[in-house]
């Protein structure tokens, strides 16, 4: 979901230049390389689900899926699970496939399509989905999507427990709204908001969640739907960049716990603080420490 006229997408301001906080860095724990993270990685063996409004598997940003699954509500209210291949019916998740191809090219991709080609859905399929994906053995979900409503809190959080006790990382979008929206402020997934820098890799890290973690998701070139690309700004397009990241790091790193994961994120964060003198993306230093990924 896109946020126009110029404003930042809900969550984010925490990531703005201006307001971006240093935690000082824990000797040992925080002193990870990228190298060691993801260096030489593109995802290899690492299945992703981006459940979403479908991907377009023959856009050139995308360049193919493994699997598939559509799930939509019957005419007696029972879901149905079609395993064939889709389409996208918005762009929505084709944008997300090619952010996370981008940055894991060798990486499975699974399309679980659960919104429709108005970017909307119910929470029940949103939910069988998720409960699809983490039966299917995936070892992440792109979850750029979310609800608000107050009696899906239950649900979701108990499906976020469930991947969280599978080592499955959910990482999820914060809404651009303001507001709760599920499952992106439980404490057992990563959630994500968007800053306005251009470098694919650079995460920041929030000590004050529920969001810990920013990744580049304003004005953004992406795909669409039909080989098309637009420019785009939201949470959501934050979140596959740490996706892409995440199954780098788990295709050179299997079994890792999420506790792990997030530590290890937080270690690469380049707001992260050392005593070597940070270079941010501008080129400036920091007086206060800081590092630079």
């Amino acid at each position: 979901m896109s946020v126009t006229g110029g404003s930042r997408p809900a969550w984010s301001d925490a990531f703005a230049r201006a307001n971006l906080p240093t935690p000082r860095a824990i000797p040992g724990l925080d002193d990870l390389t990228p190298e060691w993270a993801w260096g030489g990685s593109v995802g290899a063996g690492v299945k992703v689900a981006v459940i979403d409004s479908g991907i377009d598997a023959g856009h050139p940003a995308v360049a193919g899926v493994r699997g598939y699954v559509a799930i939509s509500v019957g005419d007696t209210d029972e879901l149905v699970y079609d395993e064939t291949p889709h389409g996208d019916l918005y762009g929505h998740g084709t944008a997300c496939a090619g952010i996370i191809r981008s940055l894991a090219p060798a990486c499975e991709l699974y399309s679980v399509r659960v919104l429709g080609d108005d970017l909307t859905g119910r929470g029940l399929v949103f939910a069988a989905g998720l409960r699809w994906a983490i039966a299917r053995g995936m070892h992440i979900c792109n979850l750029s999507l979310s609800t608000d409503r107050p009696n899906f809190f239950g649900l979701f959080h108990e499906l976020a427990d469930l991947a969280y006790f599978r080592h499955l990382p959910l990482i999820c979008a914060a809404s651009n709204l303001p507001g709760p929206s599920y499952p992106s402020l439980y404490a057992a997934v990563i959630s994500v908001a968007a800053h306005e820098e251009r470098d694919p890799e650079r995460l920041y890290y929030n000590p004050a969640p529920p969001v810990e973690f920013g990744a580049p998701g304003i004005d953004l070139d992406v795909a669409w739907r039909d080989g098309s690309t637009i420019t785009a700004t939201g949470n959501s397009f934050a979140t596959p960049h740490v996706t892409g990241l995440v199954a780098r790091l788990l295709s050179n790193h299997p079994g890792l716990t999420i506790f792990q994961i997030k530590t290890i994120l937080r270690a690469l964060a380049a707001n992260v603080g050392h005593d070597d003198g940070p270079t941010l993306a501008d080129g400036s230093k920091r007086n206060d420490g800081g590092k630079s990924r």
